[in-house]
């Protein structure tokens, strides 16, 4: 290395040296991560006072996980549709200790489970000060921490970790390097005058700065071969290598990853040393209850006006009728995003229709929906013979969606004063800016638009403008596509009219 990079490098290390240390009370990296309490201990003198036992992380793991189940507490919560399938899995598999692969289509909620896991973590863990590898105060394996805790014994510095800081993931891209996931030599330590032969000239990767907490893996089998064999050690021997040091290092952590299943089977892009390293492979899937589907794009998905009920219904409808459908390509799945972006851009249409005619309620209805299905078309991966018809299979799609939606909840409703008033030639136009008062006033008063309203939407629901005028649609559209009602489009877009010859 030549004089002038030798000087560079030493710039570096002391600009890094000069960075401020983690202080009590302040902030740690994380914006939302709370601050370090101050009673806790802060030496090691002080942590073997207090009594305080160390666990290794799934040891961890396993007993607060214990815990939260003899509470009858959910230990994932956030993830919808699983109590029955996935979750008595996953929790066997942290019971066990294994570390484990989620497989499943994409939009299932993996990356979102594997989350979860860090409530399951202690909330504060002490480490070493200073240390790269959060290494416990009672059992140091760096030479730096081993050298540290021998110079200054009970009165080593010690830090707490919160939980949110003991996990880490990284999305296997295939630039994704060795040096990213296990180590590499660092320039700046060998800068200072280390020899290459010393351990501690290694910039330590993201699995071993994971120490003693969760390391997943997103799109396991988008890893490079090469890459995958560096993870073999980590999973069994729970050590690493960096180019050619033999560095023991017992690593604590728990490693979990996703794939999706076409990948991890068919393709056989992850390596068999590897697969047979993890100790626990869980298939999760999307929402086997209408219910749930349901459940989920309320949970998810931020409107920015109010989509009643029974249309957050047709989405969760619409969406199920798109992964069933023939025309779609059943292994790359329909994820969750797309039911979460159609009922985000129901309440979009609203929000337009409002801005535009000075609505004061901004009231999604079932209207809205043809004119936001092309922008779901990107979501949907169709097989080839269906090229150029996609958009036409999800507008069918869509319509089966209400017409399931008015059959399960206005199929024994007494219909048959609107139907009168639609046979008597009266005409309701609709559209994405024709306003609920408006709506109504063609209609004018109709007996039984109450029972409408309530069937969709529920006893306790209320009956302001833009809710009735929903309901009042949805109705409309049911009736037209059971074939009980005339409808006519008018040209140009955005506009139908129910009735008429």
């Amino acid at each position: 290395m030549g004089v002038g990079k030798r000087v560079v490098f030493a710039n570096f290390a002391k600009y890094f040296a000069c960075l401020p240390k983690q202080a009590y009370g302040q902030r740690v990296t994380d914006h939302q991560t709370p601050l370090i309490p101050r009673d806790l201990p802060t030496t090691l003198g002080a942590l073997r006072t207090s009594g305080h036992e160390h666990r290794n992380v799934k040891d961890e793991l396993r007993e607060n996980l214990v815990e939260v189940l003899r509470r009858g507490d959910d230990p994932f919560p956030g993830v919808v549709g699983i109590e029955d399938t996935v979750r008595p899995q996953l929790e066997r598999a942290i019971l066990a200790g294994h570390d484990l692969v989620l497989l499943g289509e994409r939009g299932q909620g993996k990356t979102r489970l594997l989350r979860t896991m860090i409530g399951l973590l202690d909330e504060w863990t002490p480490v070493i000060e200073g240390s790269e590898l959060n290494e416990h105060p009672y059992e140091p394996i760096s030479v730096w921490a081993k050298r540290r805790v021998a110079e200054l014994g009970d009165e080593t510095p010690v830090s707490w970790l919160h939980r949110s800081q003991r996990y880490n993931e990284k999305l296997a891209t295939p630039d994704t390097s060795v040096g990213d996931l296990i180590g590499d030599v660092d320039p700046v330590k060998v800068a200072e005058g280390r020899t290459l032969g010393d351990p501690e000239t290694v910039h330590y990767g993201l699995v071993p700065r994971t120490n003693r907490g969760i390391f997943a893996i997103n799109e396991l089998p988008d890893l490079a071969e090469r890459i995958q064999v560096s993870l073999l050690n980590v999973l069994e021997e729970r050590d690493i290598q960096v180019r050619g040091y033999a560095l023991r290092l017992p690593l604590d952590l728990m490693l979990v990853a996703s794939a999706n299943p076409e990948d991890y089977t068919n393709r056989g892009r992850i390596i068999t040393p590897l697969k047979d390293r993890f100790g626990a492979e869980i298939r999760t899937h999307y929402p086997l209850r209408l219910a749930d589907e349901v459940a989920l794009i309320r949970q998810e998905a931020a409107v920015r006006a109010l989509v009643p009920a029974h249309l957050l219904e047709v989405v969760a409808r619409f969406t199920r009728l798109v992964r069933e459908s023939t025309a779609v390509d059943a292994r790359s799945g329909v994820s969750a995003r797309f039911a979460v972006a159609a009922a985000e851009s129901l309440a979009a249409s609203a929000l337009r229709r409002a801005a535009i005619t000075g609505e004061t309620a901004a009231v999604a209805r079932v209207g809205d929906l043809p004119g936001v299905v092309p922008t779901l078309r990107g979501k949907v991966e169709f097989e080839v013979s269906e090229e150029g018809r996609e958009e036409e299979i999800l507008i069918h799609l869509q319509r089966r969606a209400v017409a399931e939606t008015f059959r399960a909840h206005l199929g024994g409703v007494d219909l048959s004063a609107l139907i009168a008033r639609i046979d008597e030639g009266d005409t309701i136009e609709v559209g994405d800016l024709v306003t609920a008062e408006s709506m109504l006033n063609q209609l004018g008063p109709v007996d039984g638009l109450g029972r409408i309203v309530t069937a969709l939407e529920g006893e306790s629901s209320s009956e302001s403008p833009g809710l009735v005028a929903s309901a009042l649609e949805t109705a409309l559209e049911g009736l037209y596509l059971t074939r009980r009602i005339s409808k006519d489009e008018v040209p140009g877009g955005g506009r139908a009219v129910y009735g008429g010859a």
